[in-house]
């Protein structure tokens, strides 16, 4: 035999002579049916394998399997496949309970399907809503239970850049300018929401009604409270200041592209 196995075997054997003078493990073996003074590994793995094989039954293969999707449960990084192998897993569990005879155990696992199956829907639903978000589809209908109405006639000043901003505006009739860049703003378009993102709070231009019309309002505190109940109206307004900047930027390229050009005509 090599020197290598030999060394190995010696201390596995070293540790077993250990583990026998154990109490509790002395008592652990008594319990299997193994006499602590005449163990070897190989009765153990025999002694193992004969308790295995003795209690496969159908409903602990089913608890096996429960179990297997429930420790899946703890690896995985997302909600929605979570959530799947969880469902899967009380399934097996459920029907462990109802064929062991175990009514406690069948209950508990068959209420928390419906539950899961719940979340799951929810958690499909959202990911639905922030798919249509990302692609400009959403409505904000449902803010509007939330707001404020607020009427203002042609030549009023909503208000001016640099002022403490605390709230944010949506259009409903009549027509706005923001004077800075001279860019009208029709029903059914955000105004301030710039405000809501700055450090200090400040308007980052001045708008005024140009045509008579009609706003609703909401503070920043309430849609401070709805952005972080509402991961939906999050990406909704992450998405629409993403796209309202970028097209500040292709505005601005375009205006120094014309001076550009106005100044090299000038030249010629």
């Amino acid at each position: 035999m090599p020197s290598g196995s030999a060394d190995i075997s010696s201390i596995l054997d070293r540790i077993l002579d250990a583990a026998t003078d154990n109490l509790r493990i002395a008592k652990i073996l008594v319990q299997m049916g193994l006499d602590p003074n005449n163990v070897t590994w190989d009765a153990i793995f025999n002694r193992l394998l004969e308790i295995f094989v003795h209690n496969i039954t159908l409903a602990n293969m089913f608890a096996a399997v429960g179990a297997g999707f429930f420790v899946a449960t703890l690896l995985m990084r997302t909600m929605v496949p979570l959530r799947v192998a969880n469902m899967i897993g009380c399934a097996f569990f459920a029907v462990f309970g109802a064929l062991s005879a175990n009514v406690s155990t069948f209950l508990l696992y068959l209420l928390l399907l419906p539950i899961n199956a719940l979340r799951l829907r929810q958690m499909l639903k959202l990911v639905k809503k922030a798919r249509h978000a990302a692609e400009g589809d959403m409505s904000i209908e449902w803010l509007k239970p939330f707001m404020a109405e607020r009427k203002y006639r042609r030549g009023d000043v909503l208000f001016r850049l640099g002022d403490p901003a605390k709230e944010m505006l949506l259009t409903v009739t009549g027509k706005f300018l923001v004077k800075e860049i001279g860019v009208e703003i029709l029903p059914g378009a955000l105004m301030g929401e710039f405000g809501f993102l700055t450090p200090d709070n400040r308007r980052t231009g001045t708008i005024e009604c140009i045509e008579d019309g009609q706003v609703l309002t909401i503070t920043y505190d309430r849609l401070l409270e709805i952005y972080f109940q509402d991961p939906q109206f999050g990406y909704y307004f992450l998405v629409l200041t993403s796209q309202r900047l970028l097209q500040n930027i292709d505005r601005l390229q375009k205006q120094l592209a014309a001076a550009r050009a106005a100044t090299t005509n000038k030249i010629a």
